[in-house]
């Protein structure tokens, strides 16, 4: 079985040799790729009460610094016969969702996190929130993690379903760093879908 190059072998449709005339290889003209800090995230509190008003309308995800790997895995099925194992797609298993803020002063980012935290669990009484006996979406909620284009206009959208905070996280507190301080906080989400820009 014979393997041609593709890209190394001056595929004439790719042009890897720079031509005299100007002509330029279309790896560096024509494959640009999504940068990973052209990036926004939306939130969508499942109650306008949990967000203290501020400055700006979306203080979150203007406060949001960093979004861990967003997935999900395919669980094996083992079958054994014999002497072969074998396996089979099972249940998908989403992973959990990390984002790291900026502790934004005015904002007030910490509290706000907080106060979205304390809609699921109040840690003031001991008690779940009663919406958990209402209905999913009183505490579920969207989020959209939004990639921008060299212009910063959205290009495609990875949409989180279902989700709502699992930690809350603040950054040490360190008097030798010379940094802005942090909150992390954990998402738990039920189903993700990555889609182009609408």
């Amino acid at each position: 079985m014979s393997i041609n190059g593709y890209y190394a072998k001056s595929n004439p449709e790719l042009r890897r040799e720079i031509e005299d005339n100007g002509g330029l290889p279309v790896i560096s003209q024509n494959l640009d790729a999504v940068r990973a800090y052209q990036w926004e995230i939306h939130f969508h509190p499942p109650s306008q009460g949990i967000l203290t008003p501020g400055t700006f309308s979306k203080p979150l995800t203007l406060a949001a610094k960093q979004v861990s790997q967003i997935g999900f895995t395919v669980d094996d099925i083992e079958v054994h016969r014999v002497n072969d194992k074998v396996f089979y797609p099972g249940k998908s298993s989403p992973d959990e969702l990390v984002v790291t803020f900026d502790n934004l002063r005015d904002e007030r980012t910490s509290f706000q996190l907080y106060k979205w935290m304390q809609s699921i669990y109040n840690p003031r009484t001991g008690e779940f929130t009663s919406k958990f006996n209402t209905s999913p979406s009183n505490f579920k909620t969207n989020m959209d993690i939004v990639q921008l284009g060299a212009d910063m206009e959205p290009i495609s959208v990875t949409k989180v379903y279902g989700s709502y905070p699992k930690t809350w996280k603040l950054a040490e507190f360190n008097y030798s760093t010379n940094e802005f301080h942090t909150i992390e906080a954990t998402f738990r989400f039920d189903f993700l879908a990555q889609n182009e820009n609408d």
